[in-house]
């Protein structure tokens, strides 16, 4: 349920707003709020806490921007969500309405209920993820400060060492250079993370199966604590896996490899995904039947790019891959196109091969497989192309070389 707070003394206003927005955004129910004053509107936002609000810039006792001011100065903790309603398009407005905090505006009389509804949706979108990088961020500090007092710990050990004994000096310094690399000191954390997640989890279905709890709403809250758990541990294993990849990358010996048994090997690993989606997976690689790769990575790349499309399916039909392999200007090219959700390149583009970014949030998943690949790529001199869309499917055209 996302809770929408209508700022505007405009009784008519507020109706079309409301009639454009209609009950349901995406995935979500709507709720609806009004203020017909700016101090209304402040205290509404600061009680209720919406996730978007439409404040009109011309109210009875404040402008838009005192009230967006205002709000900032209460949600210090928290990422505001505000389009800007103006009643003309006053540029000079839009950039301080911008660099006062709003996520977007739009001028009265020149949006329709499309162009409203993808605003609303794309601002709350994006202050989640900002939410998001927040959180993300402050873990990270968290961590980070925890490595660094770990790293000066020991390099007081290091030093020591080396005054004891002088033949411990080269494992000291390979140290060092360990403790110098942030990827591995990530990689640690989360190794040693993992077992204590996992015996939370054992004290968790320990106290689920041994206790009573009189309470029906406590069953829902023991469901989201699992979620929880889960989520928790699926990030713990998808960041040691990245660094672990990133550790390895330059390692893996270049070799030819055969294209069809690399993708067997995918479809052997995807075979219960396959099944359960009545997917079918076509291979044309009669012009290129080998390439010149490391063949860990080659499979890594295309597990992951297979995964994808059998996990981003459209719910209307069957998953469809189709894996090629040719050459083009004297390189080796791999694609695999599906018939999936497909996405908005115009939107999503620039954000598709970033750490945790995701763009279905109704499908499971970490934000990690295509960042993992552009990676893998990237580091062995190639490139990704991407064609892609929405409600049709996607293309990845990897250049391998």
């Amino acid at each position: 349920m996302k809770k929408i707070l209508l700022a505007d003394d405009n009784v008519t206003d507020r109706v079309l707003y409301r009639r454009f927005l209609g009950n349901q955004l995406g995935h979500e129910s709507l709720e609806f709020f009004e203020a017909t004053s700016g101090e209304a509107a402040v205290a509404l936002y600061e009680q209720l806490q919406p996730d978007c609000m439409l404040l009109d810039y011309n109210l009875q006792d404040m402008d838009g921007l005192a009230v967006l001011e205002e709000c900032r100065r209460r949600t210090t903790n928290r990422v505001m969500c505000v389009v800007m309603i103006t009643g003309s398009g006053n540029e000079q407005l839009v950039v301080q309405a911008l660099n006062g905090g709003a996520a977007d505006y739009l001028v009265k009389g020149q949006f329709d209920r499309d162009s409203l509804n993808k605003t609303v949706r794309h601002a709350i979108e994006k202050t989640e993820w900002q939410q998001y990088q927040t959180r993300y961020h402050g873990e990270l500090q968290s961590i980070n400060q925890q490595l660094r007092d770990s790293l000066a710990e020991l390099t007081d050990t290091r030093q020591q060492l080396q005054i004891r004994n002088q033949e411990l000096a080269a494992i000291n310094q390979a140290l060092a250079r360990t403790n110098a690399d942030l990827d591995n000191f990530v990689y640690a954390a989360s190794h040693d993370l993992r077992q204590p997640v996992h015996n939370l989890q054992g004290l968790f279905d320990e106290l689920r199966r041994t206790a009573v709890f009189p309470d029906p709403e406590d069953a829902q809250v023991l469901r989201m604590v699992d979620v929880s758990l889960q989520a928790l541990t699926t990030t713990i294993t998808d960041l040691a896996t990245v660094v672990q990849e990133q550790r390895s990358m330059g390692t893996q010996a270049v070799e030819q490899v055969a294209v069809s048994e690399i993708v067997e090997e995918v479809c052997s690993s995807l075979r219960p995904q396959i099944r359960s989606t009545s997917a079918q997976i076509h291979l044309h690689a009669d012009s290129l039947r080998e390439v010149a790769y490391a063949r860990a990575n080659l499979r890594t790349i295309l597990l992951n790019l297979v995964s994808n499309a059998l996990k981003y399916r459209h719910p209307a039909r069957s998953p469809e891959v189709t894996i090629r392999c040719y050459r083009s200007g004297g390189k080796a090219v791999v694609e695999v196109q599906d018939n999936g959700l497909g996405l908005n390149l115009h939107r999503h583009g620039p954000e598709l091969f970033q750490l945790f970014r995701r763009f279905h949030p109704g499908v499971e998943g970490t934000g990690v497989g295509l960042f993992l690949v552009n990676r893998l790529v990237e580091a062995a001199g190639g490139r990704i192309e991407v064609e892609s869309q929405e409600g049709v499917g996607t293309l990845f055209r990897v250049h391998l070389e």
